[in-house]
């Protein structure tokens, strides 16, 4: 099985591409070869040459130097199983998650980034939590650094927990520039509540990635016994 990273989020719009991007720079700075991949890319917009294009594939083709692959595409921004409803498309999360599979380089890593939050829904009794399980990489949630986010980040540790999905870990990113006690002491109460580790607290306005650069993606990537929540 080839070695990878599944990038998913406590909601839409938290910086999962951030991180990805992050992420696979990190990863080839330091000699690996990846390989990035946007499964359901929903949102797309057309250009004047009739192409479309996503926008977070292509940030992450930028930061990739290449193509990323992409599984599922479409001009609506909503979630997979109703951007597929309203096109007459089925989505399946296994033929999907093999192709994803099979499409993987030998020698490469893997950078995969999903679609919202665990739960986001693919199609009737499918959630992107199932495409994760599928591929089996280890998860890292992203989550925003202000207030609601532990209730978020909880749930979204409790059902990797309950479909006994791997959490490398949590990157914080601070959406809004607003900071206060919730913002500075976030990841520090996360820490007292469960045993998930903290990767990174991301300021906001930093698309430096200097944070995300000092964490060990490749240890992330070779950890089936990363911590839990308890």
């Amino acid at each position: 099985m080839p070695r990878g990273l599944f990038v998913t989020g406590t909601d839409t719009g938290v910086g999962k591409t951030l991180v990805s991007r992050a992420i696979i720079r990190a990863l080839l700075s330091g000699g690996e070869k990846v390989f990035a991949a946007k499964p359901f890319a929903t949102g797309s917009e057309r250009g004047k040459d009739g192409k479309t294009i996503h926008p977070d594939v292509a940030l992450l083709s930028e930061a990739l130097g290449g193509p990323v692959w992409v599984g599922y595409e479409s001009t609506h921004a909503a979630a997979p199983s109703m951007a597929a409803r309203w096109e007459g498309a089925s989505l399946e999360v296994e033929t999907i998650g093999q192709r994803l599979l099979d499409a993987i380089p030998a020698g490469h890593c893997a950078v995969v980034e999903g679609a919202g939050g665990l739960l986001c829904p693919v199609g009737p009794g499918a959630a992107v939590a199932d495409l994760a399980s599928f591929l089996g990489f280890p998860l890292v949630v992203v989550a925003r650094c202000n207030l609601g986010t532990l209730n978020h980040t909880l749930l979204t540790l409790e059902v990797a927990q309950n479909r006994g999905l791997t959490v490398a870990g949590v990157v914080f990113n601070q959406v809004t520039p607003d900071s206060g006690p919730v913002e500075a002491e976030v990841a520090l109460e996360l820490a007292r509540l469960t045993r998930v580790p903290v990767l990174a607290v991301v300021p906001f306005g930093d698309f430096s990635g200097k944070l995300l650069k000092r964490v060990d993606w490749c240890r992330q990537m070779a950890a089936p016994d990363a911590p839990r929540p308890e």
